[in-house]
């Protein structure tokens, strides 16, 4: 890693296979950082823990995901990619974080409260917010975890001082309040973290539902039709495609009028590079028919490498364990030198060497 790079962090989940959105709307270019940024790509188990879980189930996801990361192009040797709880630090540094942090901050973030709502909970207030369990499920809680999710993941960022952190719509409001905290420490302590900025990528596709195009693509949709995962077998990713809703008329255009083949077109031109006037012109004429089994012959093109790729790192547990060894020792290192320096400006006694 170089300390003239701007660095770079970014953070997911172990929540299973990795869908046609996630690729090309971020994985994919993930890659084109690794030139100009020191990368780092964490594997956020402990985030997964706010929510029910399985253990079994969070170990073999997270393995799973790590493999999944390569086979999608990311390259352990150019990249630090780790898992948060094999790097002392992250919890450390929440826990500090938090007692700098307002509850009523925690509380009024929107995830924090749609997540307690899915649970049957309400909200109210919109600067003093209250629970009611009126109609929550029976055993149902809203466990700390959950509501200080925020912390840990500005924990994750600062610990690593990024300059830039790639989010989505979902995590902005999380990165305002990383940027918040970040700022009111350096004020309370003087100049310590970076204030990271969110990072816009060139270019990433917005991949739409193909049974509903007007929502985005989505692992958690109960219509399985819906969604294409990086790991389905052709044959499925094929009957997935030509079920694919699309739009009256029979003029294949990209236009708002048009979600179901706009969206079908763009998934062409993601993955084959095809400007998407040049595949309107080539399916002047054409059907929907022919549309989505070009669709399809691009789609099980670029997908059957990730997945023999994929198939091969599983099985290879050895090599997935050293490239987190790797990971870990680089990240750790990064990590140790910022929680050194954090302590001593929050107080501590300086540990015996």
């Amino acid at each position: 890693m170089s300390d003239d790079k701007p660095v770079i962090l970014t953070c997911a989940q172990p929540t299973g296979v990795l869908t046609m959105g996630n690729y090309l709307g971020a994985v994919k270019n993930w890659a084109s950082m690794l030139d100009d940024h020191d990368c780092y790509f964490g594997v956020v188990d402990l985030h997964a823990i706010t929510v029910q879980y399985t253990p079994a189930e969070l170990r073999r996801n997270t393995l799973s995901c790590v493999a999944q990361y390569i086979a999608c192009g990311l390259d352990p040797e150019r990249a630090s990619i780790f898992i948060q709880s094999h790097v002392t630090g992250h919890t450390e540094l929440a826990w500090l974080l938090s007692c700098t942090t307002p509850i009523g901050e925690l509380q009024r973030m929107t995830q924090f409260k749609e997540k307690a709502a899915k649970l049957g909970f309400k909200t109210s207030g919109e600067n003093d917010v209250k629970f009611t369990h009126e109609g929550a499920r029976a055993g149902a809680s809203v466990n700390a975890g959950l509501l200080m999710y925020p912390v840990l993941m500005a924990a994750d960022i600062l610990l690593y001082n990024a300059d830039k952190v790639p989010v989505g719509n979902d995590q902005r409001q999380h990165l305002e309040l990383c940027r918040d905290i970040a700022q009111r420490f350096n004020n309370s302590h003087s100049p310590t973290f970076k204030i990271p900025e969110p990072y816009i990528p060139k270019s990433g596709a917005r991949i739409m539902s193909l049974q509903e195009p007007s929502r985005k693509m989505s692992k958690s949709d109960e219509n399985s039709t819906a969604t294409l995962f990086i790991l389905d077998q052709p044959d499925v990713l094929k009957k997935k495609i030509m079920s694919a809703v699309t739009d009256s008329g029979s003029e294949i255009r990209a236009a708002e009028d048009k979600p179901g083949v706009s969206n079908l077109l763009q998934i062409h031109s993601s993955l084959s590079g095809v400007p998407l006037d040049d595949l309107e012109a080539e399916f002047t004429g054409k059907g929907y028919g022919d549309l989505k089994r070009a669709v399809a012959d691009v789609v099980i093109s670029a997908m059957e490498p990730v997945g023999q790729r994929y198939k091969e790192l599983i099985e290879d547990k050895s090599y997935l364990e050293s490239v987190l060894k790797n990971g870990a020792a680089t990240a750790q290192k990064r990590a140790y030198k910022m929680l050194a320096k954090v302590y001593r400006k929050a107080g501590f006694v300086e540990r015996p060497r």
